[in-house]
């Protein structure tokens, strides 16, 4: 053990040998990130020596197509991208789709905001994922493959277009693998980094060179997609789970997680949290021990108020259902959704308005704009969330606001949009009290909304010392040296430079 790179923990005593020793680790189980950081991702003789690429020569050297697809149903694997999806039954509709062509498409493009899940698989495990896109393709009858990854992971990139000409040397991808008779290839295609391209059908129009909006369904792409021939769309994460599930047996992959979500799912751990990062645990875990056996708890000794699970149009769980299993239906009973696997821990300084805010700013900033429930109805209720955290909220804006979110879930075109109004309808539901204090007392109780807030001295504790009135940026404090100066409340910002520099805590805040 090189002592010098060993984990210490924030004691900063003792030394870790081995990853088990560390908190962050012991709760999880690593299936489909177990070579990530353990082989070379640029090597395939690596990745075949951790058994890599034997379950492509299973499926091809012993199993029909069929009997591929009815292992991944017997499986239970559902789609890691967010709609939860049985893969098997996806892969049953193409199969059965007549054509004389067939594509398979890996979904890389990860818009979720501090998400990284795919970008760590595709960096450091990329021929898990192109293995599990020619068992795909094997069993639904393609002969061609895309990756679909932004722009924004160039190494990413650099390491799945080194990855396919690996599997090209060695025979794994292009004509007659293992002397099969199958056929199948892949190509890199690098999206612009629209959030609205993580939507199947949109992700479809960007790699045919159009503009990536979603179109109506049906059909569906396993009927026609790519092209207008029956296309299979998975993300990362559900390929990565493919030659695994076909190794160990569909038995196996069942005997994790809970009866209607199988296996583990990767999330990515922030917020504020001692322990950040990728975590992969088995579903139905509760959540409460993702949080603080692996997470660590919440620093300073501060209290959790809510977690958001499923990116920007995920929802907001509050502590009270902690215990709650992170499943998909479990989560969608509380109104929030699996999506890609973002996890963000809130402590209790967080205003739950502001956040529902911050998250649908940036859903009607990346809405493509073609439906009207989407492109207007998000900006109509942004405008009332600003409103109400700038201290102009009305009685009515709260019922304004879940008609809105309803209206806007049952008729916008993609599932994007579908899903835009959780963040609001979420905090409503667990959070009504805080919209209400916004609107009626013009008071935001976490202190956080700016226009909601007052900075005021207390004179029992000012010395007059005079710090805060030098630290000003606004010249808003104003008095003489030794006496307890005054805060122009006209002038001031609320900024908070006074509160952060004062030493004797006379700066108040309400």
């Amino acid at each position: 053990v090189v002592e010098k790179l060993a984990y210490r923990p924030p004691s900063g005593v003792k030394k870790f040998a081995t990853l088990q020793e560390i908190d962050f680790f012991p709760f999880q189980q690593k299936n489909v990130l177990r070579n990530c950081g353990v082989i070379d991702p640029t090597s395939i003789e690596e990745y075949i020596g951790a058994d890599g690429y034997q379950a492509l020569a299973k499926v091809l050297t012993s199993m029909s197509p069929e009997e591929v697809i009815e292992e991944i149903k017997k499986s239970g694997l559902r789609g890691r991208g967010g709609a939860g999806f049985p893969t098997g039954l996806k892969w049953e509709f193409a199969r059965k789709a007549k054509s004389d062509r067939k594509y398979i498409i890996c979904n890389a493009d990860e818009g979720d905001p501090g998400a990284f899940m795919d970008r760590s698989l595709l960096e450091g495990d990329p021929h898990s994922v192109i293995e599990g896109m020619a068992i795909g393709a094997y069993a639904i009858g393609a002969d061609q493959g895309y990756i679909y990854v932004r722009a924004e992971y160039p190494l990413a990139v650099e390491r799945v277009e080194l990855a396919i000409k690996q599997a090209r040397e060695l025979g794994l991808l292009g004509k007659n693998i293992f002397d099969s008779k199958f056929s199948f290839d892949v190509e890199i295609r690098v999206g612009a980094g629209a959030f609205v391209c993580g939507e199947e059908t949109a992700l479809i129009a960007s790699i045919e060179g159009r503009r990536g909006e979603p179109r109506p369904r049906p059909p569906f792409p396993a009927q026609s997609g790519l092209w207008g021939k029956p296309t299979i769309i998975n993300n990362v994460e559900t390929l990565a789970n493919i030659p695994l599930i076909i190794l160990r047996g569909a038995s196996w992959f069942n005997s994790i997680g809970t009866e209607k979500s199988k296996g583990t799912k990767i999330f990515a751990l922030a917020g504020d949290i001692r322990n950040t990062g990728l975590v992969e645990v088995p579903m139905g875990i509760p959540l409460r021990k993702i949080i603080y056996d692996i997470g660590g708890g919440i620093p300073k000794g501060r209290k959790p108020k809510a977690v958001q699970i499923g990116g920007p149009s995920g929802g907001c769980i509050p502590r009270e259902h902690l215990d709650v299993p992170v499943d998909y239906e479990s989560l969608q009973e509380l109104g929030a959704i699996m999506g890609s696997g973002g996890m963000i821990v809130m402590d209790e300084n967080t205003c739950m308005v502001d956040v529902a805010r911050f998250f649908l700013e940036f859903i009607q900033e990346e809405s493509c704009g073609k439906c009207p429930p989407c492109r207007i109805g998000t900006k109509r209720m942004l405008e009332i969330l600003n409103r109400i955290t700038e201290g102009k909220g009305k009685e009515e804006d709260i019922e304004r606001l879940i008609e809105l979110g309803e209206n806007i879930k049952r008729t916008a075109l993609c599932g994007l949009g579908q899903t835009a109004p959780n963040p609001v309808l979420s905090t409503i539901k667990h959070f009504r009290e805080e919209y209400e204090a916004h609107i009626r007392d013009k008071r935001c109780p976490a202190r956080v909304c700016r226009n909601l807030i007052t900075y005021t001295i207390d004179e029992e504790k000012c010395i007059g010392c005079m710090r805060c009135v030098k630290k000003c940026p606004q010249n808003a404090i104003v008095g003489e040296k030794g006496k307890p100066p005054r805060i122009l409340q006209e002038k001031c910002i609320r900024c908070g430079i006074c509160y952060e520099n004062c030493k004797f805590n006379a700066i108040k805040v309400r």
